[in-house]
């Protein structure tokens, strides 16, 4: 059995890597190691996406559609300030599903890759966790009469001209021993776990939190296709040297015990399109900063990250209006994660790149979203607006090891600082896009 592109991951960057492939005429396999694709928007709960803040974006095709098919259901809102990533996660389950059987994209899920067999100058196959060949064989020919060869005797390795790892962590680069840039002194950003509250009175809390905060580069509201909407935030960083507005209600959830200290780190939220009692937060941020391969850190971060979330609905429900009658009613599956292993690549890509706009000659993408380092630490956190445009070279997903092997995300060929301001959800799109009309090229040059 041979595709022509394995993407190994069916995140953002997956997804659209995926979907533009098969688009473009590709031989497609889609491996997730979960029951629904997404990624970070659905089993972390992302949402709503940043703005990559430039109208000059390229590979944006395939998040334009995504959005325009979710909102045909409901599940897009683009907001007051013109961001158009408003979105509802659990349908984007539904519509992701949707989108890659329009363009025949074979999904596996519940799935890993087993191992990665390869010479010294190329990929040449992969086996997963369970024998999947018979399955594959079925899909490839139940719309056919072609009874004979779907019978025959299949071979345990699925071969591919193509492999992409998109898993995050660069699981593959991992499963092969690659080399990985290294970080600055072992430092990683802190991670999140999102949840979502429902029960709660958006009319009562708009009026209340927009009265509360006169601030409108924090506190927002507007009535969008009849729904409220609306984001408002909190940290415990200084606020260019004015108190944030919801600092009084914090210090007196710390005084009366319904908080820790390390709750009032990072507070945000945001409305969910279709969700009209319901409010998606983007904290606890957890306050370590540790490498989100090691398994004991991770599990011990999503324990107090719950834990966490308990004190912050206890705290919501007394002291937010609207919030009296809420509940949690959903939390990620998995951590919010914004860096973990960076590849190296034909070119690792800098920040000093970034700062200067260098142009390369096949961007995958291009903005201009700030620099953005979370610190487990008070005012250690960056957001550092960029003055100008910069593009992402293809080269900085190609290993620097195998032709064949690529990586999108956020484990990209990147430094520390640079990767902190290519790691949103838009620039994933565009990533997993501009890296399919890449090697549409190189078959189309082959051929």
């Amino acid at each position: 059995m041979k595709y022509d592109v394995i993407i190994v991951g069916g995140g953002t960057a997956g997804c659209s890597c995926a979907y533009n492939s098969a688009k473009l005429g590709l031989k497609v396999l889609l491996i997730e190691k979960n029951s629904f694709l997404g990624g970070t928007m659905t089993s972390s709960l992302v949402t709503p996406a940043m703005k990559s803040e430039t109208n000059n974006n390229i590979n944006y095709d395939f998040y334009n559609y995504l959005m325009k098919k979710l909102y045909s259901i409901g599940g897009q809102t683009t907001y007051s300030d013109g961001n158009m990533g408003w979105f509802n996660p659990e349908l984007m389950k539904i519509v992701l599903d949707e989108i890659m059987e329009e363009v025949g994209v074979t999904v596996l899920f519940n799935t890993k890759v087993n191992e990665v067999i390869r010479d010294k100058t190329k990929i040449l196959a992969i086996t997963l966790n369970y024998n999947y060949t018979k399955y594959l064989k079925y899909i490839e020919t139940k719309y056919t009469d072609n009874i004979i060869e779907s019978k025959k005797m299949l071979s345990e390795y699925i071969e591919t001209k193509y492999l992409v790892d998109s898993t995050g962590d660069a699981k593959i680069f991992e499963k092969l021993n690659l080399k990985f840039l290294n970080q600055i002194e072992d430092n990683y950003q802190p991670t999140s776990l999102r949840f979502i509250m429902s029960g709660i009175n958006l009319k009562d809390f708009s009026d209340w939190i927009m009265s509360v905060d006169s601030d409108r580069n924090v506190t927002t509201s507007c009535m969008i296709d009849g729904q409220i909407h609306l984001s408002t935030a909190y940290t415990w960083d200084k606020k260019q040297g004015k108190p944030w507005a919801l600092d009084y209600l914090f210090n007196e959830g710390v005084e009366e015990g319904l908080l820790k200290l390390t709750d009032c780190n990072y507070f945000q939220l945001f409305t969910i399109p279709g969700m009209h009692s319901s409010v998606a937060f983007n904290c606890p941020r957890i306050p370590e900063e540790f490498n989100p391969s090691d398994k004991m850190a991770y599990s011990n971060a999503l324990m107090r990250g719950r834990a966490s979330i308990l004190r912050l609905s206890k705290f919501l429900k007394a002291k937010f209006k609207g919030f009296e009658n809420s509940y949690i009613s959903s939390i990620a599956n998995s951590l919010g994660i914004r860096v973990s292993n960076r590849i190296t690549g034909k070119y690792i890509y800098t920040i000093d790149d970034l700062k200067s706009g260098k142009v390369f000659d096949y961007p995958v993408l291009i903005s201009s979203y700030p620099v953005d380092v979370h610190s487990s630490e008070k005012d250690k956190s960056i957001l550092k607006k960029c003055d100008i445009e910069y593009m992402l070279p293809v080269e900085s997903l190609i290993s620097k090891d195998y032709d064949n092997l690529f990586a999108i995300g956020r484990c990209i060929s990147a430094d520390f600082y640079a990767q902190a301001a290519l790691r949103i959800i838009p620039s994933c799109f565009s990533m997993g896009e501009g890296l399919a009309k890449y090697l549409s090229k190189l078959e189309n040059t082959e051929k």
